[in-house]
């Protein structure tokens, strides 16, 4: 089966504590579907403010878990920030929301939440 994310720098961060991972999986969990719904609506309405500021706010936990998205999300965060109105981040927002849904998917498995 094919991972979604990774645990090598929340373990390293947490220095193994179980606890302190369980509770970023969860955090995970309640913040990073949200955000990613509100950056799929917000791209689509081409509010870039909007999608700058949600972009902005996931790339942290994006990277941290590894979901393999970062530079995907940074175009779409610089699309929003710039307002790039000649340029198309449909595929790397697809990317994106993609790679949160089989992390979200994978870490309730794993996390049996």
């Amino acid at each position: 089966m094919e991972q979604y994310y990774k645990l090598d720098k929340i373990k390293e961060l947490a220095d193994n504590d179980q606890d302190f991972i369980f509770a970023l999986a969860q955090t995970f969990l309640e913040e990073v579907p949200a955000d990613a719904a509100i950056l799929q609506t917000a791209v689509q309405n081409q509010n870039y403010l909007l999608s700058y500021q949600t972009a902005h706010k996931m790339k942290p936990t994006v990277d941290m878990f590894e979901l393999g998205v970062l530079d995907d999300l940074i175009e779409v965060q610089d699309w929003g920030k710039f307002e790039q109105t000649d340029k198309d981040v449909t595929n790397q927002l697809a990317k994106v929301l993609q790679a949160v849904e089989n992390a979200t998917k994978e870490i309730k498995e794993d996390f049996n939440l």
